[in-house]
């Protein structure tokens, strides 16, 4: 019994174990992260409070900022929801209410909607106003992702 408790501390005191746990214990955490993010298969609600948070989080979003009273907007969503699940794990896709969340509206200088900004990074690079065709705005994303097909950057 005596023993055992020898054993036990031994191995409390052996660094190359501790630092075996440390990395494991860090691997499956990320493991666990990335499986929750490659979930995100539909768009994502964006809000003043949230919107910068969310885009420095993921390496590539795409921001559709709408309103609910606007007819080409409501022609862009089920696009934009079909581009969400197929591009899942590569592109996240967020939607942002500009009747209810103005501020970042106005810090962004969105005047038309719809409006579809491309951040990468946290920072806007690319975008376009108007309701778009699938293929168009496929195409538009799709360049953006580069050699590197995940969202996890």
């Amino acid at each position: 019994m005596y023993g055992d408790n020898k054993i036990v501390q031994n191995y409390g005191n052996d660094n190359e174990l501790n630092d075996i746990l440390a990395r494991k214990k860090n691997e499956l955490i990320a493991k666990t992260q990335q499986k929750s993010n490659s979930n995100i298969a539909s768009p994502i609600m964006l809000t003043d409070s949230n919107f910068n948070q969310t885009v420095e989080k993921y390496p590539l979003i795409v921001v559709d900022f709408w309103a609910p009273w606007c007819g080409p907007c409501r022609m862009v969503s089920p696009i934009l929801e079909q581009l969400a699940s197929e591009l899942a794990g590569k592109v996240v896709f967020g939607k942002l209410n500009v009747d209810e969340n103005p501020r970042i509206a106005s810090t962004f200088g969105i005047h038309s909607i719809p409006t579809i900004s491309i951040f990468k990074n946290g920072r806007a690079i690319d975008g376009f106003v108007g309701a778009a065709s699938k293929s168009q705005m496929q195409s538009k994303i799709m360049a953006h992702l580069g050699g590197n097909n995940s969202v996890y950057g």
